[in-house]
């Protein structure tokens, strides 16, 4: 566990908009910054990120939080992990104590996962510079291919032993799981109580990285011919790695994308390294398979230029086409290059420096669509049929840029090169769009059937509301309670002062006085729903309202920063969207207070008002009440039994009547947009 002074340190330490950029290129808007979401497929920035709130929100998909639910999300961390995070970041110090081999059985699998990968890479680097095999055999063969010791050390680069269960034995020895081995996917077998086999025996390693620096998997080439065996093996998919979602080298690579503004794709894990040896470090590998949009999400967030380097092997290319139609569909900038015959990335790089490395890039990329366009006017030829294909195929990956002026460009260009009319490529384009759109559409409605079916099932009562949970008649109402909960909780909701005088020497000075406070805005929330026996439906607003209750006494609580730091992750991301501009008065109210002024006067006079919204709001929550109470007693009335009539007829009297008054008493309504 970590003390609350340190938790407290970190709290303070940790600055939303330096943590988002370590894996975000924010840009400045106004006050705040933006960038792409990295929680869900995000073409246009939408993804905030507030300094002077120290919370980021994505207003697509609703992720977001403090700097420590941030890091909780990305890196898949629980709270104290990503408290440990910010600490070494920060370089605040967190005292631990070792791991007993109970609390390491205690741990998650993720995280028994990522130690057991840290612990093998340490192994395999450690058996590729002490161990004589290791010597003869990986590090020859790096130094054999070009790579100087230091791009071995950087990229953390290892060899592991010919012996069937040389790692295996070791790991087990220093108490990792067999179960744990399997996982990962660094051993194999083990069947019926078996001996665990090494996966990347007699191979040297490659480390996979995810963007903060974490080993997910590895890659590893033989390096003797065996027959029926791949010359790559890579780690297989786990809880911690899907091969979709990472791209070899990116770790390395980030701050160099950001500054170049550009991101250079090659297809294996030496070109990497050949390119970070030349200087060129903004450089990614896919690794040896098709694009996958979680990838490309991934480098979108970093740079929207993307400039693909191939070898000159047509067959190669045209199995990388598919992948490149997903870069224009998310919104990239893509630009190719066909490097000189015989070269591929790595064996080109090592000839050139960075300068002529990129004075060679500027000079012969590309754009893709006049790329794509060229190569299949020249393999079609004066084919008719073949051509039409061509062109069907060409208009397919225009349709798929999303950006409607580089379309027009593409279009005008392409238009030129196939000899045909803008209006017949254009109605194709349209055609397909169209189609594409449609799809989307139906996809939409599947998964909100999805959603909808496993929303139906009910909540059991006490267990936190989970994402997408029912919500009932009354959530807005009670959110719109928690609102002021959350962002004020003990502050007072009216404050009386009085102008007083008071002699100072032989001066009179006249000064405001506070002479009455009104109960905190939690306080008063209690005590008004409870006197009409009204309780939060919702189970999780149910929670974060009953421990506002508790620190009813603390007059140093800060509720935003308490329920934006919470440990519950459902609660941190509630809090950070009440505590978000998203949730604004009407303009309507606003007009009448006569607000015109920015988020920060908004807030002041706001909070000038407490002693109106707050009671308002309550009162808002009783009339929904009472408003259900009358539509359920109207439909008893349709279905009840001649004795009941009576009964429910005055019940419906006395409701209508509260009614009455509520109604008087709300006047105008404030209405919050959610």
């Amino acid at each position: 566990m970590i003390d609350h002074i340190t938790i407290g340190r970190i709290q303070d330490s940790a600055q939303i908009a330096d943590v988002v950029s370590d894996f975000v290129t924010l840009r400045r808007r106004g006050v705040n910054f933006v960038g792409l979401c990295p929680f869900h497929d995000d073409r246009t920035p939408s993804f905030y990120v507030s300094p002077s709130k120290n919370i980021c929100k994505c207003f697509a998909c609703g992720e977001g939080g403090s700097p420590i639910h941030f890091v909780m999300k990305h890196e898949q961390l629980n709270y104290y992990e990503a408290l440990k995070y910010l600490a070494r970041k920060y370089n605040i110090e967190v005292v631990e104590k070792e791991y007993t081999d109970e609390e390491k059985q205690a741990q998650s699998d993720r995280e028994s996962m990522f130690i057991l990968n840290e612990y093998a890479r340490d192994y395999f680097v450690k058996m590729l510079h002490a161990h004589p095999e290791g010597k003869a055999v990986g590090l020859s063969y790096f130094r054999e291919r070009g790579f100087r010791d230091d791009i071995v050390k950087k990229f953390q680069l290892g060899y592991s032993l010919e012996q069937r269960d040389a790692f295996s034995t070791e790991a087990q020895k220093a108490g990792f799981q067999r179960d744990f081995l399997l996982k990962t996917g660094l051993s194999a077998g083990g069947e019926h109580n078996q001996p665990l086999v090494d996966r990347f025996r007699g191979r040297v390693l490659f480390p996979v990285h995810t963007l903060s620096g974490k080993v997910v998997a590895f890659g590893g080439r033989i390096l003797r011919k065996v027959e029926n065996v791949g010359k790559y093996v890579n780690s297989p998919e786990s809880e911690i790695y899907s091969k979709s979602k990472e791209l070899y080298g990116l770790y390395f690579a980030k701050s160099a994308i950001v500054k170049q503004d550009k991101c250079f794709l090659v297809e294996g894990y030496t070109d990497v390294l050949s390119m970070h040896q030349a200087g060129i470090e903004n450089v990614v590998s896919s690794s040896g398979t098709a694009l996958t949009h979680g990838q490309i999400r991934m480098i979108h967030r970093f740079s929207e230029n993307i400039t693909v380097l191939y070898d000159g092997d047509a067959a190669g290319i045209k199995a990388a086409l598919r992948g490149i139609d997903l870069l224009l569909e998310d919104g990239m900038n893509v630009k190719v290059v066909l490097l000189p015959d015989g070269e591929d990335p790595d064996s080109f790089a090592k000839k050139q420096n960075a300068e002529d490395f990129n004075r060679f890039i500027a000079e012969n990329e590309v754009d893709f669509i006049r790329f794509k366009t060229k190569l299949l006017l020249e393999e079609v030829g004066d084919d008719p049929i073949r051509r039409a294909g061509l062109i069907s195929n060409v208009v397919e990956s225009i349709a798929l840029i999303p950006n409607a002026i580089t379309r027009s460009v593409y279009i005008q260009d392409c238009s030129q090169l196939l000899k045909m009319q803008e209006r017949v490529l254009i109605a194709e384009i349209n055609k397909i769009s169209h189609r594409n759109y449609s799809k989307k559409i139906e996809q939409k409605d599947r998964e909100a059937a999805r959603i909808e079916t496993r929303e139906a099932i009910p909540v059991e009562k006490g267990a936190p509301a989970a994402k997408g949970s029912v919500k009932n008649h009354f959530d807005r109402y009670e959110l719109q309670i928690l609102r002021y909960v959350v962002r004020y909780s003990n502050t007072p909701l009216y404050r009386k002062f009085e102008k007083q005088k008071r002699k100072e020497g032989k001066n009179v000075i006249e000064e405001d006085v506070l002479v009455d406070e009104g109960p905190g805005v939690t306080e008063f929330v209690r005590y008004d729903l409870e006197r009409d026996n009204i309780f939060f439906t919702n189970d999780l607003y149910r929670q974060i309202f009953d421990e506002a209750v508790a620190h009813l006494e603390d007059t140093d609580f800060d509720s935003g920063r308490y329920f934006l730091s919470h440990p519950l992750a459902e609660i941190s991301r509630l809090a950070s969207e009440l505590m978000s501009d998203r949730y604004h008065l009407s303009k309507i109210h606003a007009k009448i207070l006569g607000e015109e002024q920015g988020d920060k006067g908004s807030r002041l006079l706001e909070e000038n008002h407490l002693n109106t919204y707050v009671p308002r709001a309550t009162t808002e929550l009783k009339n929904a009440y009472v408003l259900h109470k009358i539509q359920e007693i109207k439909k008893e009335l349709n279905t009840g039994n001649q004795g009941e009539m009576t009964a429910l007829i005055t019940q419906l009297q006395q409701l209508q009547e509260i009614k009455r008054v509520l109604s008087k008493e709300l006047g105008e309504r404030i209405v919050l947009r959610f």
